[in-house]
């Protein structure tokens, strides 16, 4: 059984989503997640399958930006951006997993629409110090 560090998964989880959504290695992304992994997203098929053959669909465009990590014992919360979705706005997500014997086990997210300076209440923007372009 490994055991990992928060440390360590916060940067499991970056290379991970390096590895799947930015250079689409799907023998390489393998390594990082679990044969039994869980997603509970809505919009993706059960395993590791699912969350793989649901990559291939989305334009070769689509690259994953990361902002920050949280971590504590087995989560990792990592807020980032998902470009060149194909859609008129990135998705801003944040991605909660769960690790277990040193891969991802366990996902979540919560996804919104980036918002336009004109579209943001707040006058700030969800990701990053600049509203996109």
């Amino acid at each position: 059984m490994t055991k990992t560090t928060p440390e360590q998964n916060k940067a499991l989880v970056l290379e991970a989503f390096e590895t799947l959504f930015n250079q689409r290695d799907y023998v390489a992304a393998e390594r990082f997640w679990s044969e039994h992994y869980i997603g509970h997203s809505a919009h993706i098929v059960p395993g590791r399958s699912g969350l793989f053959d649901l990559v291939r669909t989305l334009p070769r465009a689509l690259r994953y930006e990361n902002q920050l990590f949280v971590a504590e014992g087995d989560y990792v919360i990592a807020p980032g951006r998902f470009s060149g979705n194909g859609r008129p706005a990135a998705w801003i997500a944040a991605d909660i997993v769960r690790f277990g014997n040193g891969k991802l086990a366990e996902h979540w997210d919560v996804l919104q629409h980036e918002a336009t300076q004109a579209e943001s209440a707040s006058g700030l923007p969800m990701f990053g110090e600049h509203f996109p372009v």
